[in-house]
């Protein structure tokens, strides 16, 4: 049960062969297949429990993922995001370095909504959310926390690799040229704006109050950023400090 439990279903079922084989050792008379009513019970019972513990627990994580998980994009969701938020803010104060915060959403949504129907503006998302996650550096966290709304952390980054992030995303999503709802789109027809915010995390008391309130900032700023991208055009990134 617990190789079961820790390990998922085919650990279970291995260590669940394991005992059984042990357990022939330790009574030789079964080595000629000699089984009674109570040894074939027990060679059941090994094997049932670990099948059913490593399914249980197979469950229990697939239920978790998707309690953490966006449906829509696979991305995080805003849950899992915030907790993975706070543990970066947490190690950045300890080691004294740098996050950055990017906010982006979808240029133009409600007209394409509006053009070709709300479930090409859902598939839209949905691509902007596939290439987010085959964009950010692994160690990166990516959210989707509203309609077409986004937001990426990147632990241990400089304003300028921050730019490098938000630039590469927003040429991956102008190159993508996606069937939405039916409809082969051409490169171009979706771009995204990014405002970015990037600040060095300085050690203190080390409160959750404290990392809290930093986060805020920050997400604010990223957020700020992005009506600067707005204004300045679309298909833009924009930092603030």
């Amino acid at each position: 049960m617990l190789a079961a439990a820790t390990f998922g279903t085919w650990s279970g079922i291995g260590i669940a062969f394991v005992a059984i084989v042990l357990y022939h050792l330790a009574n030789p008379h079964l080595l000629s297949f000699h089984h009674e009513e109570s040894d074939i019970v027990q060679v059941l019972l090994f094997a049932a429990i670990g099948l059913v513990a490593g399914k249980l627990t197979d469950d229990a994580r697939r239920l978790h993922q998707l309690a953490m998980t966006d449906d829509l994009t696979g991305l995080h969701n805003l849950r899992s995001f915030e907790g993975r938020f706070a543990a970066m803010i947490r190690d950045a104060r300890a080691s004294s370095s740098s996050v950055a915060v990017l906010v982006l959403d979808l240029d133009r949504l409600k007209s394409l909504n509006d053009k070709h129907g709300h479930l090409a503006g859902a598939e839209a998302v949905r691509t902007v959310g596939h290439l987010i996650a085959a964009s950010v550096p692994p160690e990166a966290v990516a959210c989707r926390y509203g309609g077409d709304e986004f937001v990426i952390a990147v632990p241990q980054s400089s304003a300028e690799r921050a730019r490098a992030v938000a630039d590469t995303l927003r040429r991956a999503v102008s190159a993508a040229a996606p069937t939405l709802a039916g409809v082969k789109m051409p490169a171009g027809a979706l771009s995204i704006s990014v405002g970015v915010v990037c600040r060095a995390i300085e050690r203190d008391n080390g409160s959750d109050a404290t990392g809290e309130r930093t986060s805020e900032a920050m997400f604010l700023a990223a957020d700020q950023a992005l009506y600067d991208a707005k204004a300045a055009g679309r298909n833009t990134v924009q930092i603030r400090a």
